[in-house]
């Protein structure tokens, strides 16, 4: 049975860099997606198409299918002035807001006497990704889950626009 868009999904995994774990659930809750929704990279949506509930399998995935070659022109030197109040630290991540009013997150590569270069690269950008997963559900969305792209398991009861459906916070 392949797995197939508008489906939600529920994994374990772990996520190595070489022989570094770089992210984890394992003893900790699933990660729940809708497939075929763009919520997960590519190459572990790709590679679980196939399994089969309870299934455990090692997915390496490439970084065009992940997070992206490295980009050497994705760095800037920034004015260490505008850093005023942070302890700098080089290969610490820092967040800012875009252009387009998105978060984004830097890197601090290198710090100069009057600049900071940042990376705007994802850590992970440029690397081999190797997904131990294992395979924990399979279920038909909702329709209202597919109109929101939110599988049940994903939302919160935050008193505003979570589960009750509060009116009062911009949300209808």
């Amino acid at each position: 049975m392949a797995i197939a868009e508008n489906q939600v999904v529920s994994i374990q995994y772990e996520v190595r860099d070489g022989a570094n774990v770089v992210d984890s659930n394992i003893g900790g809750e699933p990660l729940v997606f809708m497939f075929g929704k763009g919520q997960i990279i590519p190459g572990l949506e790709n590679g679980l198409v196939d399994m089969e509930l309870g299934q455990s399998a090692d997915i390496l995935v490439k970084p065009e299918d992940a997070y992206g070659e490295y980009n050497e022109e994705a760095q800037q030197e920034v004015p260490k002035e505008q850093f005023a109040g942070i302890d700098l630290n080089v290969g610490m991540t820092l967040y800012g807001q875009g252009e387009d009013g998105g978060t984004v997150q830097v890197v601090v590569k290198e710090i100069q006497e009057e600049n900071v270069l940042i990376d705007f690269n994802h850590p992970l950008a440029g690397k081999e990704l190797m997904f131990s997963v294992t395979l924990n559900s399979v279920r038909d969305a909702s329709e209202e889950e597919k109109m929101t792209g939110v599988p049940e398991e994903n939302k919160t009861d935050d008193g505003c626009c979570g589960t009750d459906g509060g009116t009062g916070c911009g949300c209808h």
